[in-house]
């Protein structure tokens, strides 16, 4: 397993990758990293994955709409949190989904309604930050909600997308 580094406009963001996909993509100081899984992986920033990475954030955060088809990913977690993360996925640049959404896509996937409350565990746990949007993810009522990132990055995000002003 490796990492790399990458300085963006709203604090350092750390990558992880198995060689060939990205496995994760973390804000330093963000919920739910452990930066002492670094301790057991290899600093490697010129591997192919990161350089693409790297040219995909640099646009990104300098407001181009961006194409991350070319990024391979591979998301580690439970079988509720990968269908939560595909779902995700989907959400377009410029665009926002409700937890209550998030639910109803998965009740008509499985004939289980899912409380939004455990949509909002599974995005919360999001392993790869901005390439897999949870940052796009907004309560019914329109309203910000928590961001494992901080709120302040939540909402810098969405004005690059110009979701908000």
């Amino acid at each position: 397993m490796y990492y790399c580094k990458f300085h963006s406009p709203l604090g350092e963001m750390v990558a992880t990758s198995d060689g060939e996909n990205l496995t994760g993509l973390y804000f330093s100081q963000q919920k739910y990293f452990d930066s002492k899984i670094l301790l057991n992986y290899i600093q490697q920033e010129d591997l192919n994955i990161f350089k693409k990475l790297k040219r995909y954030l640099n646009d990104y955060f300098s407001g181009k709409i961006v194409d991350n088809s070319n990024i391979l990913i591979k998301l580690n977690g439970t079988e509720y949190q990968k269908m939560v993360w595909e779902i995700l996925s989907h959400i377009p640049y410029g665009k926002t989904m409700s937890y209550k959404q998030i639910a109803d896509i998965i009740s008509k996937k499985t004939n289980k309604k899912p409380s939004a409350r455990a949509v909002g565990r599974a995005v919360g746990h999001n392993p790869i930050s901005i390439i897999v949007p949870c940052h796009r993810v907004i309560s019914a009522s329109g309203d910000l909600t928590g961001y494992a990132g901080g709120i302040d990055k939540k909402i810098a995000l969405l004005k690059i997308e110009k979701i908000l002003k």
